[in-house]
């Protein structure tokens, strides 16, 4: 048995491969695809893709036809250099330089040569093609936006780059692909599928037909649309109030998570990045390194939230049973709570509880619930820890899940973190109480702001925030329908929402309210450093509001940060109050706030930072388009921007 077992495999074995390499030679020629690139042409057929819309049906972005100008290096033949340069408005040396590039890639193989070329472009190169060998039309499609705002919203669309093609061999050179906001999150939805055609050549390199009669060519697949849960006129909305000013902007809707609006300022025309000129507007807005036009500061801005985060301090507080409703709190015009250490304060002064701490502010209350908290546990390192979590149960320093490609996850301290600050140990909660009112070691981004809204108004629970609403034929994440729950008890909500509701009513927005809506806010201000001229210097400090409304069953949360904005109430408070006035009325009827509001321009404060960059200029020249400012300038802006897409 021994003695036939080893013949028998090596028989089975050889046997094996021989089929295996008949299958591979006669049968299946689709490696012959791969292998016999002199004898097959491969032509790419792409698809469209998918459409954009907002939450009510509104179509954002399309798509309008362009064309690229395709090279195969060693097909290029007695070509008149000087007619095709003249054709297509580019000089010798340029032309010399994309050949060289398009070699480097593959002397064979096709790369783009010269990209983006409109209908005007393309006809006029179209009936010469024939006189220039090695060249050939490749159609795709740009986008087309039908709005000139929401730039960071829907992000952009480019070629792909080597390190790319080479990791994912779905692209090719020359094929585009969506990089930030949601043209980067849902570029496989997106994009759809290109299709295929391999085309058989003769030993004289002519096309004489399909290989195999189309057997292995495939059809191309248009992407799918999507609805965003953005609401495009509060985008719109909120772009205009935000001219003139930076910050960023962002409305959530509480019962779904679903964003309603993310604004971010500045920001740009998205058609800008469209067309022959998008890589030199490219590098205009990305070499802005003071005004940051692609810098989403309303996923990536982390600020101490201020007083904003006084309501995490009461939260955690009840929850803890250092404090109650009824707990009083002696503050003479501010917080002596260390020898030599005072916390000043803006309120009133007295004797406060919780609910007057809310709506007048009060840092004498919540630095003192703070250091009841901490206080409670002989060891603070275990105290900040329980604190901690309670906050982070509310989706606080950490990076929240939502989709879009990017974001800052904040700070939110621990017992690690007061380690790394005092590596000899030896520190309480004197040390730390400025995380009390926003300040210290805590930082936030504007959409944890918003959420932190969201929850407060959910009493106790919240959906991962997210801009998609509806994917043609195809089911959202679920994890955008899974509630999260904080660690709080839901009775300890109400105190704080009637705080809020206050706030509007007898605290620092009581001159914000607009008459009829139930408004809960609260008002906050950030301090502000730079380095000017190698010094540190305080500047005008940041302006923050959060608010939700109504009070009951609330429909939207939104946080407000404006920069250099000054006082919350000054800036960020008004704009609050008009988003969610806009979105629930449709209309605005204070505008007496919206006037104040669209004519303050923060550019004097900026300035100090180094002046107005190119594209700061021409986002003013946006901006005033938005605003329906009809002066020759957004004019001629928008006329090239337009011709640009072309």
């Amino acid at each position: 048995m021994r003695k036939v077992l080893l013949p028998t495999l090596i028989i089975v074995a050889a046997s094996l491969l021989v089929l295996r390499i008949f299958y591979l030679q006669v049968i299946d020629d689709s490696f012959k695809l791969k292998s016999d690139n002199n004898a097959i042409k491969i032509k790419y057929d792409y698809p469209e893709r998918g459409y954009i819309y907002d939450r009510n049906g509104k179509l954002l972005v399309s798509n309008q036809a362009s064309y690229d100008i395709m090279v195969i290096p060693r097909e290029v033949k007695n070509l008149d250099t000087l007619e095709f340069c003249q054709l297509l408005n580019i000089n010798k040396e340029e032309f010399l330089k994309k050949i060289e590039k398009a070699k480097v890639y593959s002397p064979r193989l096709p790369s783009v040569f010269l990209s983006q070329l409109n209908k005007i472009e393309f006809a006029a190169f179209q009936e010469k093609i024939r006189k220039f060998q090695g060249f050939y039309f490749q159609k795709r499609s740009l986008r087309d936006y039908e709005v000139n705002f929401g730039a960071n919203v829907f992000g952009f669309i480019t070629q792909v780059n080597e390190n790319l093609i080479a990791k994912n061999p779905y692209y090719n050179s020359g094929d585009l692909i969506g990089r930030q906001g949601v043209e980067e999150s849902y570029e496989e939805i997106l994009r759809g599928i290109k299709g295929v055609k391999y085309i058989q050549k003769d030993k004289y390199n002519r096309e004489i037909g399909s290989f195999k009669e189309g057997k292995y060519d495939t059809v191309a697949v248009q992407g799918k649309d999507i609805n965003l849960t953005i609401d495009a006129e509060l985008q719109k909305y909120g772009e205009e109030l935000m001219i003139n000013k930076r910050g960023g902007i962002v409305a959530i809707e509480p019962k779904t998570g679903e964003i309603l609006s993310l604004v971010t300022a500045p920001s740009y025309d998205p058609a800008i990045l469209v067309g022959r000129q998008r890589s030199k507007n490219y590098t205009m807005l990305y070499k802005d390194s003071i005004a940051k036009p692609l810098y989403d500061r309303g996923l990536l801005a982390e600020y101490p939230p201020g007083s904003p985060f006084k309501l995490m301090t009461g939260l955690v507080a009840l929850q803890e049973g250092v404090i109650n409703e009824q707990t009083s709190v002696a503050c003479h015009h501010g917080f002596s709570y260390a020898r030599g250490r005072f916390m000043r304060c803006h309120c009133h002064g007295g004797m406060l509880q919780l609910h007057r701490g809310i709506y007048e502010s009060c840092n004498a209350f919540f630095g003192t619930a703070y250091m009841k908290t901490i206080n409670k546990y002989v060891q603070p390192s275990y105290a900040v820890d329980v604190w901690s979590k309670h906050v982070k149960s509310f989706g606080l320093g950490q990076f929240m899940g939502y989709d879009l490609p990017t974001g800052r996850r904040g700070n939110i301290p621990t017992s690690k973190t007061y380690k790394r600050i005092y590596p000899n140990g030896g520190w309480r909660s004197t040390a730390i109480v400025s995380n009390a009112i926003g300040q210290g070691e805590v930082l936030m981004t504007p959409i944890q702001l918003a959420n932190m809204m969201a929850t407060i108004a959910n009493q106790g629970y919240y959906y991962t925030p997210h801009i998609i609403k509806k994917i043609k034929g195809q089911r959202i994440d679920p994890k955008f329908t899974t509630k999260h729950v904080t660690t709080i008890n839901k009775k300890h909500f109400k105190p704080i929402i009637d705080g809020l509701f206050d706030v509007y009513n007898f605290g620092t927005a009581y001159f914000l309210k607009a008459e009829g809506i139930d408004i809960c806010g609260k008002t906050g201000t950030a301090e502000n450093f730079a380095k000017i001229n190698g010094k540190r210097t305080q500047l005008e400090d940041h302006s923050i509001f959060v608010a939700f409304a109504p009070k009951n069953n609330p429909k939207i949360a939104i946080a407000v940060m404006v920069e250099n904005g000054g006082f919350g109430a000054t800036i960020a408070g008004p704009i609050a109050t008009l988003m969610i006035e806009k979105y629930l009325r449709k209309k605005i009827t204070r505008t007496d706030l919206e006037t104040r509001i669209l004519n303050k321009s923060l550019q004097g404060q900026y300035a100090k930072l180094g002046g107005l960059s190119e594209a700061v200029k021409l986002e003013m020249k946006r901006q005033d388009s938005i605003a329906g400012k009809k002066t020759l300038v957004s004019k001629v802006n928008k006329d090239t921007i337009r011709s640009n897409k072309k």
